[in-house]
């Protein structure tokens, strides 16, 4: 009997201490920092007193979270100084609803101990509170969370009609104070991930899984509206994701910036992910394995990601079979002047390289590689010469030495006019002596 109680006085004191061992960290000295900065800023039109009153008293006494917002995106003196002296009835509206973030702490961490439950191998992350300049309402940096309070504490009382009709959007579609758990937990994941890689689909994963799984295990409604748009339409949308499924030209159609195609709904990437999760998480047998594997998916593992991809049956074919589809479509290098890659007898000094593709290319993309011999083996670009009129044809002017062997690689990121990606092509040659 008294190795039970023992037994049990262990128990306890493991889940208390475990219990305090996670218990959620968040961070909000830059908020009064910001407006006592604010108000001395608006004090005096001195532009030189307002930009020390800035330094002084927010950006020098700043949290690690707000260098690390700063960093992330690569805010300046300059930006915070424009925003913070204009809309003063956006400002004087947003105000009282930043005093009163810590009212949202206990909602915050009750989401994130659902997330530990579901997720056990979770790690634990702070959550700053600070003031960008309009670029983020919340992001990460390593195991930081960082929230933008001028987006992400407003709410339908902040008076918005004096920003930029840009940004105004996204205070009438969302309602940021009252989201604001929901988003504390999507970036929460975030700091779980491994880095995605450079292609639309992987995008689409990573915000996807991040959606999808803090709206499970919390279990709340995504306020995003592309997804209840995708889930409304999602034959068009599907068909239009395909078509761009292995360009970049039109990832800012899709991710982080505003849709310019037919569609007109931005961000429609964190539907693709977040269906593709709900999907992959309702096929699976094991709920729990399925949440481990979506949060600890590695982005630049092709196989497990087609896996997942496929099972799910959300695109019309498998990947490899679209990517086989899509090769057939990409412009390629038919011809090179004045001589063939390979050729052994060019001669040194400054010469004119032409090289033409089988279609018309969007002159705003281009891009030129090491080849396999590195960087002391690529010639020495001079200028580019420019493109022909039909657009199929550019040309570049360089400097060879004698007796030597050269490489340059001509990369995807030339693309054709429907934002295809070149197959790269290898231009190799020797000079002579």
């Amino acid at each position: 009997m008294k190795k039970l109680i023992l037994f049990a006085l262990i128990l306890g004191f493991a889940a208390s201490s475990f219990a305090q061992d996670f218990k959620q960290k968040f961070v909000a000295t830059d908020i009064d920092n910001f407006w006592l900065a604010y108000d001395k800023i608006l004090s005096t039109k001195d532009s030189a007193q307002q930009y020390a009153f800035l330094k002084e008293l927010y950006l020098d006494r700043g949290t690690e979270g707000l260098k690390g917002l700063i960093e992330v995106r690569n805010y300046t003196e300059k930006d915070f100084i424009n925003w913070m002296t204009q809309y003063p009835n956006f400002w004087k509206s947003l105000r009282p609803n930043t005093f009163k973030v810590a009212s949202l702490y206990p909602k915050i961490e009750a989401n994130i101990q659902k997330l530990k439950n579901a997720y056990p191998e979770l790690k634990p992350a702070t959550i700053y509170f600070s003031f960008g300049a309009f670029k983020s309402g919340g992001t990460i940096q390593g195991n930081s969370v960082l929230i933008g309070s001028e987006l992400s504490l407003a709410d339908k009382t902040t008076i918005i009609d004096e920003l930029p009709a840009w940004r105004q959007s996204f205070y009438k579609n969302q309602n940021p104070f009252h989201e604001l758990p929901l988003v504390c937990t999507h970036e929460y994941i975030h700091t779980q991930q491994k880095e995605m890689a450079e292609n639309l689909l992987s995008m689409c994963l990573y915000e996807g899984v991040a959606e999808f799984i803090s709206c499970k295990v919390t279990d709340t409604k995504s306020d995003a509206p592309a997804i209840e748009f995708g889930k409304a339409n999602q034959e068009v949308v599907i068909d239009k994701f395909v078509s761009d499924l292995f360009t970049m030209t039109n990832t800012y159609n899709w991710m982080w910036g505003e849709n310019k195609n037919e569609l007109k709904v931005r961000d429609l990437g964190y539907y693709i992910g977040y269906e593709i999760c709900e999907r992959y998480y309702n096929l699976s047998q094991d709920k729990a394995k399925a949440i481990k594997e979506l949060i600890e998916l590695d982005y630049t593992n092709e196989k497990e990601v087609e896996r997942i991809v496929d099972i799910t049956k959300l695109l019309p074919n498998t990947l490899e079979v679209l990517y086989t589809d899509y090769e057939k479509k990409r412009p390629k290098v038919v011809s090179l002047t004045p001589f063939e890659s390979g050729s052994q007898s060019v001669k040194p000094g400054i010469i004119l390289i032409s090289i033409t593709f089988s279609e018309e290319m969007d002159t705003n993309y281009r891009g030129f590689d090491f080849g396999p011999l590195g960087e002391n083996h690529v010639y020495k670009f001079r200028k580019l010469i420019g493109w022909s009129n039909d657009n199929k044809t550019i040309t570049v002017e360089v400097e060879v030495e004698p007796n030597k062997n050269y490489q340059s690689l001509v990369t995807k990121r030339f693309v054709n006019k429907k934002g295809l990606a070149l197959k790269p092509f290898l231009i190799e040659f020797r000079t002579t002596d």
